[in-house]
């Protein structure tokens, strides 16, 4: 995987690789406010500007209202409009369903499910049928990790996947990029990141696992681009994909 200090490289040689974006596509960037979103939707305004392939961005912004209060995206919005990106903010009901109606022992999993449901509606209705998430390639190990030692299944999320019931497609530009690197280019640019007021932040299970990896790094080197590695090799990745 690239060390290149700039995160674009490697963003580009996903979308190249796995052919993520077409000619007209319409993609909706998820942008919840954390680096990893707010890098992504950066890094695909840079990158519209010299593809090949032209491509129009909308950023769409799901606020849980944890606690019952509503987030402020300010700097998002300010983001989207420097970027000359529209920006589309919808307030939902997800904490108090997940937190209060449902009381799930396992939030997260829950959350995560009607999040993505409530993204892949907004995209459809803001007219884009292309997703962009921003899950980099340490989410890629944790996730292999999590299927296999809890699960016991080897499998993980793919870097493109076609949802037929809403007719969009899936993408993962940033599944070459380290969360070091992603980290490193948000310091940088001075990216603005609002923090997640999710009352399991930091004790979940992915953080677990990723610090299970982090210390199997320590002895093995790095696990994480290996884990990759291996998923490519063993077809859990293919090694090229084309669009539907």
């Amino acid at each position: 995987m690239s060390k290149a200090s700039d995160p674009l490289s490697p963003l580009r040689a996903a979308v190249d690789k796995y052919s993520l974006l077409r000619p007209g596509d319409r993609v909706a960037v998820g942008v919840s406010g954390g680096k990893d979103s707010v890098a992504l939707l950066v890094l695909l305004s840079r990158l519209r500007r010299f593809y090949p392939s032209p491509f129009t961005l909308t950023a769409i912004t799901l606020d849980p209202c944890f606690q019952g209060n509503e987030t402020d995206y300010t700097p998002i919005a300010r983001l989207c409009e420097e970027l000359q990106v529209p920006y589309v903010l919808r307030r939902t009901r997800l904490w108090e369903v997940v937190f209060q109606e449902r009381r799930e022992s396992n939030p997260c999993s829950l959350c995560a499910r009607m999040r993505r449901g409530a993204l892949h509606k907004a995209a459809v209705e803001e007219g884009c049928n292309v997703v962009a998430l921003g899950h980099h390639l340490d989410d890629a190990a944790q996730t292999f990790m999590m299927n296999l030692l809890s699960g016991g299944e080897l499998g993980c999320f793919q870097p493109k996947s076609y949802l037929d019931r809403r007719g969009i497609t899936l993408i993962r530009p940033m599944v070459f990029l380290r969360e070091e690197q992603i980290e490193r280019f948000a310091r940088r640019e001075g990216l603005p990141v609002v923090k997640s007021a999710c009352p399991v932040d930091g004790n979940t299970h992915r953080q677990r696992m990723k610090e299970l990896l982090a210390g199997l790094s320590e002895t093995y080197g790095p696990v994480e681009e290996k884990i990759v590695a291996a998923m490519e090799k063993g077809g859990i990745w293919p090694t090229a994909q084309r669009r539907p």
